[in-house]
Order: C-alpha cells, then structure tokens, then sequence
C-alpha cells in the first residue's frame, strides 16, 4: 500500500525510466515538482530517494510495470488522476524527445487512470507550450 504522495512519485519514476535512460533533466524535473507543487506541501522530502528505490523494486517484479500502474490507479484519489497525467508529462518532456517507449506508457496512463480524452489533451498542449524551444 502507497499513499498519494508515493503514487504520484511512482508515476513520475515509471515514466523516466520507460525508456531505460533516467536522464539528470528528468531527475532534476522530479525533483523540482516533488519541492514546488503545492500536491506535496505535506511530503517529507528526504523520502524521495526510498520511494524512487520502491517504485524500482516493484518494476523488477513479474509484471512489474501492471503492478506498479496498479498501486498507482488503487491509491490515488480520482481527482488526483489528471495531477498524475500532467505530472508523467512533465518528466516526459523534460527529458527532451520523448521516446515511443513513453507514448506508449502516457498511453497507458490515459487509459489505466482514465483521464478523459480532452483533459490529456488540454494537459499535453500546456506541457508542449512550457516545453517549447527555438
């Protein structure tokens, strides 16, 4: 059992590390989120690391990626599934190019969460503006 805090943790973890390459832009991104957003205001920072460790071990499991979606979708608040979305947007994009590997589990995302078709648009686009270079 994880609580709210770990589930939007593991989604921003599974994430980066769908395309076997946790890059320093998407720990940095991590690391930014869990200090900023007001979702976290009553996390204990210095837990970051063991529930990042947590999230891994559970991947390593059998079937670990439908587990680990699974604590994710079973421990968070319904109106904390889009968070979760924007959030494995967030670390998406801040790794620069976004691999098929992460389509592919921001589409699963979509999905196993249920984020209504037109809010993960609205969340992509905003992702897309804040993400933009020249």
């Amino acid at each position: 059992m994880i609580d709210h805090h770990e589930a939007l943790i593991y989604t921003m973890v599974l994430i980066s590390a769908a395309d076997q390459n946790m890059t320093d832009a998407e720990l940095h991104t991590i690391g930014e989120l869990v200090n900023h957003l007001p979702v976290f205001r009553d996390f204990d920072r210095g837990k970051l690391v063991r529930v990042a460790q947590d999230c891994a071990a559970v991947l390593d499991d059998e079937d670990g990626l439908n587990k680990a979606i699974e604590l994710i979708k079973s421990n968070l608040p319904a109106k904390l599934r889009e968070t979760a979305y924007a959030l494995a947007c967030d670390v998406a994009a801040a790794g620069g190019q976004i691999s098929q590997e992460e389509l592919r589990l921001l589409e699963m995302f979509r999905y196993r969460l249920e984020v209504d078709g037109l809010a993960a648009a609205a969340i992509e686009r905003g992702v897309r503006a804040r993400y933009m270079v020249l």
